[in-house]
């Protein structure tokens, strides 16, 4: 009899197998036990909700009869959601590569009774195809290694596991480092040559928005002033804004594009990359006031408050790529529809949109405006209007994709966080007070004590709490405290910094884990620095270490940021520009303006000076704001600096070094545009 043990789960990903055949367990104890008790192996199928290959392979092979039927004759089975699970996909991905095979989704990894990898790939056919073998010659294969081949097996187990063991630990033979900004614009001169410079974004297929990456040339351009680092930024995303990539009905971009256009995405949205966007595009418009990056600011906000947006307070975190087993089906049109809703202006927005009667995808058309990478007039966007509107209309009506509803405390914080940024940049209350809510969601639902939850959904929690929560809602709550100069997000931030610092440092060598001391069953604990489509757990702890420094003067924070740059400088530094979030954490470690503002918080003239510094461009900025007869940190560069004449008076700060005080909102800009 067929037990399938992934009914009472919350993750949407598990329940979409629920009714397979196959005799799923969740990721726990009780499968492991019973592979022990049996001397059985296990089969470990890592996927997510949004994941096509996923549904693909689910429906070949999960939903036959026949290899449900091997997979349960031959191992337990255990099904993991990803993003409900970080740590183990990450450690289970680091064996494959670790391997030689090629990481993605779904991830197929064969495991002894005691989790220790001995095999494994990605999607693999229900039959030989292309080169492939077929899902039940794998299984019969991997069945037969682990019991009538256990000195190979053994040996592939050792390797791997001293792999990951030396893939966690401080290199042996260190480059030479990290230590002055010029090592940063070298990094940068080698990786701009790799940007597609009509395009964008990296040279070739596939093409990812890669923001970490974004903002580490951005800084490049924002350090040197070379036109050359800052084209590069603007090039890869206007063509990210009017592509494919971009949803031009509903808002909102894709995972990535499969072409090298930007053209053709993978219609999976991720709330993630969404955040990190909207984060970017306000930076960039500081600095150039392209009306097109504030309407996809505005744009992407609107579909992710729509669309994303839980009665709760938190934001999903995938939509998915199909809708009715189709990939793409809900976003692409065909000519003939195009015509009939939009009448006499149909011929105008196919122009603009690039709709054909051959269609530039399966015969289909993918509404992009990539050929151009401006806006046209009002009276021109006015129409063009009017047509996404009516056609968002009759979509809305079509059958939507799946929305994987899990809130997850890493991916909130980087809304939380990129909210926050635009409603400063663009003015937007609203976005403010939805960041805070957002935020106030995670305090009230995803807490444990002080230990955060890493996945919610409908009242219940699953999965370790992992480094990237921790980081990014740290990050959050500092960004929270400059902007309302409220000591209550402050001391949040020292609260979770505690409990990263308690259960994920790595004593012996420095840096954080990836995922807690406690965390169960996992075989080695990882820790890296490189980025993935969302920055470095390292990366942004530096960055925040940094800035609590700079807020509370304590030498501890900045002592510790540094031993996370050195552990990881160590690396070839021609892995560096894997790893930008790191690179721009020692930035901001080694090259931050401090602001000091004294005043009373509703003030006009503090909210004035408040809005200045948000438009500045500057992305090492830290910002105090101190009541009258509060004091500073003793080792703030303005301690001991008082208000003028009761007025609000502002202090720029450089190292050691204010200048003179400033009560007049004119005179900070001026002053921080000398800085």
């Amino acid at each position: 009899m067929v037990e399938n043990f992934l009914g009472t789960e919350s993750s949407p990903y598990l329940l979409q197998h629920k009714d397979n055949p196959v005799n799923w367990y969740p990721w726990g104890e009780k499968a492991f036990s019973e592979a022990l008790k049996r001397d059985i192996p296990l089969c470990l199928s890592i996927g997510y909700a949004s994941c096509h290959w996923c549904h693909v392979m689910a429906h070949e092979s999960f939903e036959s009869p026949d290899i449900a039927s091997l997979m349960n004759k031959l191992f337990i089975n255990i099904k993991v959601d990803r993003e409900e699970m970080p740590e183990v996909d990450a450690l289970y991905m680091n064996a494959i590569t670790l391997m030689g095979q090629h990481g993605g989704w779904p991830l197929t990894v064969f495991l002894t009774p005691s989790g220790e990898p001995y095999w494994g790939g990605t999607y693999f056919p229900p039959a030989p195809r292309h080169g492939q073998p077929g899902f039940p010659d794998v299984l019969r294969a991997m069945s037969d290694v682990y019991y009538n081949q256990k000195d190979k097996m053994d040996q592939n187990i050792g390797a791997i596991r001293n792999a990951l063991a030396d893939a966690s630990k401080v290199p042996a033979e260190k480059s030479l480092g990290l230590d002055t900004p010029q090592q940063l614009n070298e990094i940068a001169s080698n990786a701009v040559r790799m940007i597609d410079p009509i395009r964008g974004g990296i040279s070739g297929a596939p093409k990812f928005p890669q923001p970490s990456f974004q903002f580490f040339m951005w800084r490049a351009y924002r350090r040197t002033g070379t036109e050359e680092f800052r084209n590069a930024v603007l090039t890869s995303v206007r063509n990210m804004c009017q592509g494919g990539i971009y949803d031009h009905l509903g808002g909102g971009f894709a995972r990535y594009s499969t072409d090298e256009n930007w053209l053709v995405p993978h219609f999976e949205k991720m709330l993630y990359d969404n955040a990190q966007l909207i984060e970017l595009m306000s930076l960039l418009w500081q600095e150039t006031g392209d009306p097109l990056l504030k309407v996809r600011v505005t744009e992407t906000i609107d579909w992710c408050m729509r669309d994303l947006r839980q009665e709760e307070g938190g934001f999903a975190g995938t939509m998915d790529a199909d809708s009715e087993g189709i990939e793409g089906k809900f976003y692409v049109w065909s000519e003939e529809e195009i015509d009939a809703l939009l009448g006499d202006n149909s011929s105008f927005f196919k122009t603009i949109y690039g709709v054909s009667q051959s269609g530039n995808w399966d015969g289909t058309s993918i509404l992009n405006r990539s050929t151009d990478m401006s806006l046209g007039s009002d009276s021109v966007e006015a129409i063009l209007s009017e047509c996404r509107a009516i056609l968002l209309a009759v979509r809305n009506k079509r059958i939507w994709p799946d929305l994987d509803d899990k809130i997850l405390a890493d991916w909130n914080g980087l809304m939380i966080s990129a909210l926050a940024i635009a409603s400063q940049t663009f003015g937007e209350k609203l976005w403010l007070r939805t960041s805070i809510e957002a935020y106030e969601f995670i305090r009230r639902e995803m807490m444990s004590g002080e230990r955060l939850l890493h996945s919610w959904r409908q009242g219940s929690s699953k999965g370790n709490d992992i480094l990237d929560d921790y980081a990014q809602m740290i990050r959050a709550s500092l960004l929270m405290h400059q902007i309302t100069g409220k000591e209550y997000y402050l001391n949040h931030s020292l609260a979770w910094l505690k409990q990263v610092n308690d259960r994920f440092w790595d004593e012996d060598g420095g840096g954080y884990f990836f995922s807690p001391e406690d965390a169960n069953h996992l075989i080695a604990r990882t820790r890296n620095a490189f980025d993935n489509a969302t920055p470095a757990g390292n990366g942004t702890m530096i960055e925040n270490l940094a800035t609590l420094y700079y807020l509370t003067g304590r030498e501890t924070y900045r002592e510790q940021a540094e031993m996370i740059v050195d552990v990881f400088a160590c690396k070839p530094s021609n892995e560096y520009i894997n790893m930008t979030s790191i690179l721009n954490g020692f930035e901001r470690l080694t090259k931050t303006i401090q602001v000091a503002i004294i005043g009373e918080p509703d003030a006009p003239e503090m909210g004035m000076m408040k809005s200045i510094i948000s438009l500045t461009g500057h992305l090492d900025l830290v910002l105090s704001v101190i009541q009258p007869g509060r004091k500073l940190p003793s080792k703030h560069p303005a301690t001991g600096k008082a208000q003028i004449d009761s007025l609000t008076t502002a202090y720029v700060c450089i190292g050691h070094v204010c200048g003179p005080p400033i009560t007049a909102p004119e005179e900070l800009k001026r002053a921080l545009a000398e800085a």
